[in-house]
């Protein structure tokens, strides 16, 4: 994947924070100050971008899962966005404590939304008193909002992609605990060893979260097709396999009965 940098540039992704707000340690990626504001070097996001699109696009075609994680107002209808068309997890309410670190209680909360749509479906949902429906309701009302977009999360997943790590330190420190990789968009004024994969970057604009996601979404969704035809690949192969061993077995038949 080739990343211009003038793309990065038009979507205003160079722009970091206030120079007395920034973090020591993202300097190498800071390529000057202007008007007390860090410009971030974006030679050097291009080539991060190329780097985490390769391991992205690797955990996707393991088959692995890939959590996004962005509760700010500018960046959560983008995740929902891109995460959801490549079909994979996204937290953008507010992170349920625990989310991986007590990740059987949450997968817990999922299955009582399944619980409830069942009940829905088999009509037993219509035999509880209409306090006792409104209550239901309501639980699964809040469930879908803060979990929904998780249900399909079957067990822990191969990485997280966290928008600003600064707001998100809670689900950065449970990946951690845990050695989850973590990827993310990290702007001046947090601190980069946080993090197993960086992309330097502004993280509060939603034209520079856009472009950024785009970009590793679509190395994700590379990922993804690989997948799809690798496995078409062996089943077919199998079925070759199959066809190839019922034909000998037929010949050999075939041999037996004219030898009787």
């Amino acid at each position: 994947m080739k990343v211009e940098v003038k793309e990065l540039l038009d979507a205003g992704v160079h722009f970091g924070h206030l120079t007395r707000k920034w973090d020591p340690n993202m300097a190498p990626y800071i390529y000057m100050e202007r008007n007390g504001i860090h410009i971030i070097n974006l030679y050097k996001t291009a080539a991060k971008i190329e780097e985490t699109s390769q391991a992205l696009h690797k955990i996707a075609a393991s088959g692995k899962k890939i959590l996004f994680v962005a509760t700010k107002k500018q960046a959560k209808d983008i995740v929902a966005e891109k995460a959801g068309a490549v079909t994979m997890p996204y937290i953008t309410e507010r992170w349920p404590g625990g989310m991986l670190t007590n990740f059987v209680t949450i997968r817990k909360a999922v299955k009582k939304m399944a619980m409830i749509d069942k009940m829905k479906k088999d009509g037993t949902f219509l035999t509880l008193s209409k306090k006792e429906r409104l209550q239901v309701d309501r639980l699964r009302a809040k469930l879908e909002k803060n979990l929904g977009s998780i249900s399909d999360m079957t067990r822990l997943p191969g990485a997280l992609f966290v928008v600003d790590i600064k707001r998100e330190h809670i689900a950065i420190k449970e990946a951690q605990k845990l050695n989850i990789p973590i990827f993310a968009m990290v702007d001046t004024n947090s601190d980069p060893r946080q993090v197993d994969y960086l992309i330097p970057a502004n993280d509060d604009a939603s034209k520079s979260i856009d472009k950024i996601l785009t970009l590793v979404t679509s190395a994700i969704a590379d990922g993804l097709s690989e997948r799809k035809s690798d496995k078409t690949e062996k089943e077919e192969g199998a079925d070759t396999e199959v066809k190839a061993t019922k034909k000998s077995a037929a010949k050999k038949k075939v041999a037996v009965d004219e030898e009787e």
